[in-house]
């Protein structure tokens, strides 16, 4: 009972962890992006209240990730 509990915990704390985003000033400075992460550039290319999103959309021909750019509304905290 207390592995499971434990267990639990550990994979909802994961969780949580991969949920955050981490926010670049630059495209650039993405160096490592892999298939289906996504990532926050805050570069001024969207509208006010936007970030520009960034995702590792699908393998390309050379087996590199390809990406995606689009528009999303700047999350508060």
């Amino acid at each position: 009972m207390r592995w499971s509990i434990a267990i639990a915990a550990l994979a909802a704390s994961m969780a949580a962890a991969a949920a955050q985003q981490t926010t670049y000033p630059r495209e650039q400075d993405i160096i490592d992006l892999r298939l289906g992460q996504r990532v926050l550039v805050d570069d001024g290319a969207c509208p006010a209240g936007q970030l520009k999103e960034i995702l590792g959309a699908k393998l390309g021909p050379t087996g590199g990730v390809m990406r995606t750019a689009r528009c999303v509304p700047r999350s508060g905290k």
